[in-house]
């Protein structure tokens, strides 16, 4: 379930940003690694893993496999 209420710090916008990335393209979007998020963002390891951490406990992100995380909805869209 997604929390509507979760307000995403800034390092949090910048994976969302990248994880929606391509998704008004057609081309593929919404799941990522952990290490492709950390270079994509330029977030450092602990930062990127706090952060989705946080996104995946607002429902907003799932892991549908060890290391692999998945967009799920952004409510203010």
């Amino acid at each position: 379930m997604v929390n509507e209420n979760y307000s995403p710090t800034e390092d949090e916008e910048e994976i969302l940003s990248v994880l929606k990335a391509g998704k008004d393209d057609g081309k593929p979007w919404g799941r990522a690694n952990r290490v492709w998020i950390s270079e994509q963002t330029g977030l450092d390891k602990g930062t990127a893993e706090y952060s989705i951490r946080n996104l995946l406990h607002a429902g907003w992100l799932r892991r549908p496999a060890r290391g692999l995380y998945e967009f799920v909805e952004d409510p203010r869209e």
